[in-house]
């Protein structure tokens, strides 16, 4: 076999690689939209107070802000070992997804069951863990650095047709048994993450040969912990202007009815950005794009506050959206490079406890009522465009002096 026909192999498992990472990424987060719709309901049925919901999704995220770097640090440990990844991730997916289709079946017995449903949530989040930070590092840990950017332009899609499809999922199955889709969520996320021990071996199989991997990054001393206070800060941003202000910015010009049409044009331009993205991130690394794209998503943002008609705020949205995407995809870039002497999973695991707390902002100002009271509304529509500039100017800032450092090294 030549050379030509190796690098075409590796380049056809890699992407299955990442089409695999985003089918399950995918499953995974409709799984999580389907407890979300019916986690009131579910909640009514053992006795939990309306008002309380909100906090029981504030205890899971909490819990994912501990655990996410955890199970990274647990897939670091247990990587190097071919296939036990895939055992790990399996076995924890199997009990996340017994405790999943366990939860209505279990409020459906009433109230007397109020303790083991919470029980149920919580062993569910833990285990579910599993699911966010391990399975990406497989990109870190088996793949060429130059594949990685592409690799994780495919799996993250997984996020976007999730959070497009979640209106429409919201719609469709709000008055419905909420046993079957828990059911048929729970088995066929099991089912797809059991593939992941053979995804892991192939990855393996194909990884490039020592002597032929990039020389191991030297310590960047504060720069990761820089860089995910970045991201705690960029994903707040996107957590304010989508979850709490997108809504309001549509409903200006529209109906309540026609936002299950709208709200996706947000996750359109999240898919199709990262794409592009992924080769400027090739060429001059991941935190440059996420600099530059938190710029321009900042006035994407400060465009939507500010539109006078319908068509100028989806232009806004779409490319709010497609700012994110390059955000999202470029900090799975840079995390992997960050780790790259053997931490990719800490790394990873802490992107997405950074994701995870600032959910958990999210929601703590939505359970405070900061949205209802009028001298707060100001500081919360301008907070995202705050966020994405404020981050995105720190992470250009820092990777010009780090971009300047190699040439004064190799000048030298």
């Amino acid at each position: 076999m030549s050379s030509t026909d190796v690098k075409a192999g590796s380049g056809g498992g890699a992407s299955r690689t990442g089409i695999y990472l985003a089918v399950l990424q995918l499953i995974f987060t409709l799984g999580w939209t389907t407890y979300v719709i019916y986690l009131p309901k579910l909640a009514a049925q053992v006795g939990i107070a309306p008002g309380m919901v909100i906090f029981i999704l504030m205890l899971d995220q909490a819990i994912f802000t501990i655990t996410d770097t955890a199970m990274g640090i647990a897939a670091d440990k247990i990587a190097p070992f071919i296939g036990r990844l895939g055992v790990f991730v399996g076995i924890l997916t199997a009990i996340s997804c017994a405790a999943f289709v366990a939860l209505p079946f279990v409020a459906g017995t009433g109230p007397g069951a109020q303790a083991w449903f919470i029980v149920l949530i919580v062993i569910w989040v833990v285990t579910s863990s599993a699911l966010r930070a391990p399975p990406l590092t497989l990109l870190g840990k088996h793949r060429a650095r130059s594949q990685v950017p592409l690799l994780a332009a495919l799996a993250m899609p997984g996020y976007g047709l999730a959070g497009a499809i979640s209106p429409y999922l919201g719609t469709v199955l709000r008055n419905h048994d909420p046993r079957l889709p828990f059911l048929i969520s729970g088995v066929v996320l099991l089912l797809t993450t059991l593939a992941l021990s053979k995804v892991e071996r192939d990855a393996a199989a194909q990884a490039p040969a020592p002597s032929e991997k990039a020389v191991p990054a030297k310590a960047l001393g504060t720069i990761p912990m820089f860089f995910i206070a970045s991201m705690v800060i960029l994903s707040l941003g996107y957590q304010l202007h989508f979850s709490l202000n997108s809504s309001s910015f549509f409903l200006r010009f529209t109906t309540q009815d026609q936002l299950q049409w709208l709200l996706p044009v947000f996750w359109i331009g999240f898919n199709i950005a990262m794409f592009p993205a992924s080769v400027v991130v090739k060429h001059r690394g991941g935190l440059v794009v996420i600099g530059a794209a938190g710029l321009f998503g900042a006035l994407a943002v400060l465009t939507a506050e500010l539109s006078a008609s319908l068509n100028v705020l989806i232009v806004a949205q779409f490319v709010a959206g497609a700012a994110w995407g390059c955000m999202l995809m470029s900090a799975v870039s840079a995390a992997l490079a960050i780790g790259d002497t053997g931490a990719e999973g800490k790394v990873i695991g802490l992107m997405f406890s950074a994701l995870a707390l600032a959910t958990f902002a999210r929601m703590a100002a939505v359970a405070g009522g900061l949205q209802k009271l009028p001298e707060y509304a100001p500081l919360l529509h301008w907070a995202p465009v705050a966020c994405w500039a404020v981050a995105g100017a720190g992470l250009l800032v820092i990777a010009a002096s780090r971009m300047q450092r190699g040439l004064q090294e190799r000048r030298v």
